[in-house]
């Protein structure tokens, strides 16, 4: 049995890096939010939201004889549409994303934390229900982000990171971010299943620019993250055509899954701002919302 004070230690080391990070996704969704245009839509609801001049289908009833009194047309009063949305993300936090080209730049699992927190951040001030995979259910209040925060910066000890099966409301979205450079079948089946229930939903792929552009020259030896995996050669820059076609074929496989899907995929570079990759999902989704 582990004695108290060891247990507080290693709680205490755990939840060291959960206030920085909740700091960096508050200021995040901040600087997206007066760009973004919110997400009402009319429908059920007490709470106003505009006027609309009236068309032949509106009831008498639906008439604000009010308002109709300063003009010389009809106008009906709308209320704003208050049903939450449930989103549910999967935040990859495998060894493979610890992975950074450079010093300056954050490792990818930090990008991808900080993009869910923020997200997270903007979904509950909004009214909807968030949820995180594996055993997170969409709910909603504030009450949500601090253990959703918690679980974030947990990390897990796979080489790589496969979606986990878990049971998402039907008609709800979902967001996945990862490097999506494991087995492909994972996130295909994860994402088929999700389309069958009528969940739509977003991929982010977050790379480091290395990743991209393979800038190695002569002797290399390549490894995995978690050390599973090892290459050596002799000729790093003779592997450089054929490792970018094979990440060129990745792309494509996810940009048909979401085609065949109706989801929405993204590459984000750890070098991007990742306002942009934030404006970019809080977008999809409000599309999303009303499909």
């Amino acid at each position: 049995m582990n004695h108290p004070a060891t247990l507080r230690s290693a709680a205490e080391g755990l939840a060291a890096p959960l206030p920085a990070l909740m700091a960096q996704a508050h200021m995040l969704a901040a600087s997206v939010l007066p760009g973004a245009h919110g997400r009402k839509r009319a429908g059920a609801g007490d709470e106003f939201w505009q006027y609309r001049q009236a068309t032949s289908s509106d009831w008498g009833a639906r008439i604000d004889w009010r308002r109709s009194a300063r003009a010389d047309v009809h106008f009906v009063r709308e209320t704003e549409w208050q049903a939450a949305q449930a989103v549910t993300l999967w935040v990859d936090r495998s060894q493979a994303m610890q992975f950074t080209g450079h010093k300056s730049r954050a490792p990818k699992a930090d990008r991808a934390r900080l993009l869910g927190l923020a997200l997270s951040v903007l979904l509950l001030k909004g009214g909807e229900r968030v949820g995180l995979m594996p055993d997170m259910p969409p709910r909603s209040g504030r009450a949500q982000l601090d253990p959703l925060a918690l679980s974030l910066i947990t990390d897990t000890d796979q080489d790589y990171g496969t979606p986990p099966d878990m049971a998402l409301p039907s008609h709800s979205q979902a967001v996945f971010l990862s490097d999506f450079l494991g087995d492909p079948q994972p996130v295909q089946e994860a994402v088929g299943r999700a389309a069958d229930r009528g969940i739509g939903g977003a991929l982010v792929q977050i790379l480091d620019p290395v990743e991209e552009e393979f800038p190695y020259q002569g002797r290399s030896i390549f490894e995995s993250m978690a050390g599973a995996l090892r290459h050596e050669t002799l000729r790093a820059n003779d592997l450089q055509s054929r490792y970018r076609a094979r990440l060129a074929e990745r792309r494509d496989m996810l940009a048909g899954l979401a085609r065949v899907t109706g989801w929405q995929l993204l590459t984000h570079h750890t070098d991007q701002p990742a306002s942009s990759a934030l404006m970019w999902l809080w977008q999809q989704l409000d599309a999303g919302r009303g499909r």
